[in-house]
């Protein structure tokens, strides 16, 4: 299937041939025909399958077939995500669709002054990309009113509810219309979720592309059996060994993260850290650098690396093996992209056994064990 069998206009076909994209993934074929009629959808699919184009593309046709023009545009269609980098992410996506298309957007976040961000809002937005915190701030500000929105998209809604976000979200619902189309999106999708997404939504159509525990099949899975005081060598040892063009090392904590890149630092090699302690120009310099390959090495948490999108990853490391399962799926869901080849190599000790038979359990896969060469 191509994108012109999707029956989007002229303008965003256009803007998708330059962006070198031609085959539509399982995603955006099920995806964009459901929002493009109008339904509620709630989607679920592996990270790295194309998710913010399935929601993006007929969100913005739907906003270009309903415009006003001549009058300040109100904010008409309002995208929720967790994460700076995710939003800013998106937003970017979204410019380059909308390339021939008279649709404005901004993308607000916290972490950074407001000034730059109140001015593109003030000038009128179509598509406003928000994080909770920096969204519900300006709108008891009275400076963002959600009172003409059309469209409500909830992007990786599963990490948005398990990083706290629940009480802000509600917030947020009680100040948009009810009547309005709502999307939902996430690559995970527990009971819990599920039971939240149906209780915001109407008569939702629902899009499973890959089922929670699906790992991406290009990508070559292992564990390494070490104790912790033997983690930092063993990593030290990979790096240097394997050389990687560019490596994703995972901390479950930001102060492990920092201490990871002090030890590197001490063996000769250079790598940095994103966590949510770390300033947004710290963060993006360090993802600017990675993404350009002037880093080789970026240490990261969970929260800090959802929505990264890298091409061509070839390596992810689990230094500590997470506690939730689902989340080492979106971990080694950073490699193995858009059909490429990947690899995952994960450390364990001794306490995080049961940590890896919950995540082989999930994944209905037995990962294969490697053995460190003394």
């Amino acid at each position: 299937m191509e994108f012109k069998q999707l029956s989007l206009i002229a303008p965003l076909l256009k803007a998708i041939t330059e962006t070198g994209y031609t085959h539509p993934t399982a995603i955006q074929q099920k995806a964009i025909p459901i929002v493009l009629q109008g339904n509620d959808l709630i989607g679920c699919a592996q990270t790295g399958t194309g998710k913010t184009a399935a929601f993006a593309l007929p969100l913005l046709q739907r906003l270009e077939e309903t415009k006003t023009l001549g009058k300040l545009v109100p904010i008409r269609a309002l995208i929720l995500t967790p994460t700076r980098e995710l939003a800013i992410q998106i937003g970017d996506n979204i410019n380059l669709y909308r390339k021939y298309l008279k649709l404005n957007y901004c993308t607000i976040f916290g972490g950074v002054s407001q000034e730059k961000q109140v001015k593109e809002i003030k000038k009128g937005v179509d598509i406003l990309v928000a994080t909770p915190g920096r969204l519900l701030d300006l709108m008891n500000q009275k400076i963002v009113s959600l009172d003409k929105i059309e469209i409500l998209i909830l992007d990786e809604a599963d990490n948005m509810l398990d990083m706290g976000f629940i009480h802000d979200i509600k917030k947020i619902l009680t100040k948009v219309p009810s009547k309005r189309q709502t999307l939902f999106f996430s690559a995970t999708m527990p009971p819990n979720i599920r039971k939240f997404a149906h209780g915001i939504l109407h008569k939702p159509v629902e899009v499973d592309v890959t089922p929670v525990s699906s790992t991406a099949e290009k990508v070559n899975q292992s564990v390494f059996f070490v104790e912790k005081k033997e983690k930092i060598r063993l990593l030290t040892s990979i790096l240097k060994k394997l050389k990687h063009e560019r490596t994703i090392v995972f901390s479950r904590t930001k102060h492990g993260a920092d201490k990871i890149v002090k030890l590197l630092a001490k063996n000769g090699l250079r790598a940095a850290a994103i966590h949510g302690n770390k300033s947004q120009n710290a963060r993006q310099k360090a993802l600017g650098e990675f993404k350009d390959s002037h880093l080789k090495i970026l240490i990261a948490t969970d929260i800090a690396a959802r929505g990264i999108d890298i091409e061509q990853l070839p390596l992810v490391i689990n230094y500590d093996l997470p506690n939730v399962p689902e989340t080492y799926v979106h971990r080694i869901g950073r490699t193995g992209r858009a059909g490429q080849e990947g690899k995952a190599i994960s450390f364990c000790d001794v306490e995080e056994r049961p940590y890896l038979a919950d995540i082989e359990k999930l994944i209905g896969l037995k990962i294969k064990i490697e053995k460190i060469n003394k």
